[in-house]
């Protein structure tokens, strides 16, 4: 395992697989430590803590595959580069890969848990390039890998798959590979398209329902309101989404936002600034029936994120409105109920309090449900809250 650094000074590592005693966390856990050592000495190296990548290749593709989908934040790269990646665990995957990591007779949960076109996760696995080759005779078919360019690309995560037309398997960096300066040029031009964010940029950390994730949006990476919002706002602040769809704001909720993975995520990345878009799920009447828990919910969110180590300034959102009946929600509700106990609670905790139900009154900025932001509506939020933000 060792680190490389281009001439723009982004670093990634190259992994290979070390199975010693049949043992697979071995390996995982190396690929975990070195991500975590190198971002805790990020400063002491001068390197940015929030570009750290890992590269694989054959199973180290699978190994960066699997930090990628299944490592937490501290530990999962900003992005990857799978080089003709073993991916999946199901029948047909390169034998040996799947018998030195999962053993003889893995059972499908197993199979499963390691087959990381399965694993992937909106706004957390990080972007990712792969290559390979369309005669690649190891690691069969190429529908392996294009499984993982697939899972990404459906939930809207950025990512690219170059197939070159001929060259095997396990060409690399090698001068004899044919495609050998377009492969360079390729990857130069795509880490130049993912700059690295400035060390001392302003995190604005987005925490939401399907709203804040993009649901309906066919590329959310780039256009949901967190991506309009990171253009609008420039390269002196850093923007990630934490939405995820169908989330409560109460715990009692059918799906509450404060037991997700990606809130553990939203807390790691230390934001300066976070904005709370949450309620919307809330109204549905199954959920509703808890009301009297919202107040306290949102106070212990609003807790949670006053401790954090940046000690972040918090804008609480209203939702936007719900143009017509869908999914069970209810606009009287986010109106009437919701909004003056958020209200409150901004002057209560001296949070910034925006009413997006107000400044949010297109019904054509909606898709046809009447509720989730066309990428123009989500602009429109993006333009919104940027305008609040630059007031603080």
């Amino acid at each position: 395992m060792g680190a490389w650094f281009n001439e723009r000074g982004i670093s990634y590592f190259v992994v290979k697989y070390r199975m010693p005693h049949g043992d697979r966390n071995i390996p995982i856990g190396d690929a975990m430590n070195a991500m975590k050592t190198v971002r805790d000495s990020a400063l002491a190296w001068h390197i940015n803590p929030e570009d750290i990548g890992i590269m694989g290749f054959s199973a180290g593709g699978h190994l960066a595959s699997t930090i990628s989908t299944h490592a937490d934040y501290a530990h999962r790269p900003n992005f990857s580069i799978l080089f003709y990646p073993v991916i999946t665990m199901q029948e047909g995957t390169h034998f040996w890969s799947r018998q030195f990591l999962l053993g003889e007779q893995p059972s499908d949960s197993l199979k499963d848990t390691y087959s990381n076109e399965k694993q992937v996760r909106v706004h957390q696995t990080p972007p990712a390039i792969i290559l390979l080759a369309s005669d690649d005779h190891v690691v069969r078919p190429v529908e392996n890998a294009v499984a993982y360019y697939t899972a990404m690309r459906k939930v809207g995560n950025d990512c690219s798959l170059l197939i070159y037309p001929f060259g095997d398997h396990g060409f690399g960096f090698l001068n004899s590979f044919p495609f050998h300066n377009q492969l360079l040029n390729d990857l130069d031009a795509w880490l130049n398209a993912h700059p690295s964010p400035k060390l001392d940029a302003v995190k604005v950390a987005c925490i939401g329902n399907s709203i804040t994730e993009g649901m309906g949006i066919e590329l959310p990476a780039l256009e949901g309101y967190p991506a309009h919002l990171q253009h609008i706002l420039g390269n002196d602040y850093q923007v990630k989404n934490f939405g995820i769809s169908a989330r409560t704001l109460m715990n009692k909720g059918d799906l509450p936002y404060m037991r997700e993975s990606i809130y553990d995520d939203a807390k790691a990345f230390n934001p300066d600034i976070v904005i709370i878009k949450l309620g919307t799920n809330d109204t549905k009447s199954h959920n509703w029936v808890h009301k009297a828990d919202f107040k306290n919910d949102y106070q212990q969110l609003i807790n949670e994120i006053k401790h954090l180590p940046h000690h972040p300034k918090i804008i609480l959102c209203s939702a936007i409105p719900v143009f017509k009946p869908s999914w069970g929600l209810n606009d009287n509700i986010i109106s009437k109920e919701q909004m003056p106990i958020i209200r409150k609670l901004a002057q209560k905790n001296k949070c910034q309090y925006l009413d997006l139900h107000t400044l949010f009154t297109d019904s054509q900025l909606v898709q046809d449900d009447g509720v989730h932001p066309t990428s123009e509506g989500a602009k429109k939020i993006a333009e919104i809250i940027a305008d609040k933000i630059k007031k603080l």
